[in-house]
């Protein structure tokens, strides 16, 4: 039986620049969106699968983390810890599934179900009605039918931007 590895490793310097381009990285690509208010897809959760993927679930997690904090002071929302939370759960389940591991149509397509369901649509939503004192089952049904819509999408990004070519270049340097 294969051991689980959550990524508890030195990190050399290059490893340092190299998350900390990444982190820069989710935090422009999250501010990048297509939709609407209500159906917006970002386009951050690439570069969070990337780092899970090359960094393993802790030091993906702590990315997350970081990134979503200094996310948040820029853009001069109010910061709600609860949001920095599901950051970590889902930088985590992608390293959970994708650290030192082949990139499958099953592995990706259960790995984004379970952030969709538990982090995106229940978790998230739980803070909002913490945040704003709205009805949990109020929101729910809204926020699970965008999930429903955006997750097979998603699904289909990661799945061939992480089996291209280019991130086989990318992934060949910095793991070598």
């Amino acid at each position: 039986m294969k051991s689980l590895s959550l990524g508890f490793r030195k990190l050399r310097t290059l490893d340092v620049v190299v998350l900390g381009v990444l982190m820069a990285l989710a935090l422009i690509l999250g501010r990048f969106t297509v939709g609407t208010q209500f159906m917006r897809l970002s386009f951050g959760f690439i570069v969070v699968a990337i780092t899970s993927y090359l960094y393993g679930p802790l030091w993906s997690s702590t990315t997350a983390a970081l990134g979503d904090i200094i996310g948040t002071l820029i853009s001069g929302s109010p910061y709600f810890p609860g949001f920095t939370v599901s950051a970590i759960l889902g930088a985590a389940i992608y390293g959970f599934f994708f650290y030192n591991k082949e990139i499958t149509w099953k592995r990706v397509i259960v790995s984004q179900l379970i952030i969709a369901v538990l982090v995106n649509a229940v978790l998230n939503t739980f803070w909002l009605t913490v945040l704003y004192k709205t009805p949990f089952f109020g929101l729910l049904p809204m926020r699970t039918l965008k999930e429903v819509i955006i997750t097979p999408i998603e699904i289909a990004i990661l799945y061939f931007i992480m089996n291209s070519k280019s991130f086989e270049m990318i992934k060949n340097r910095l793991l070598n």
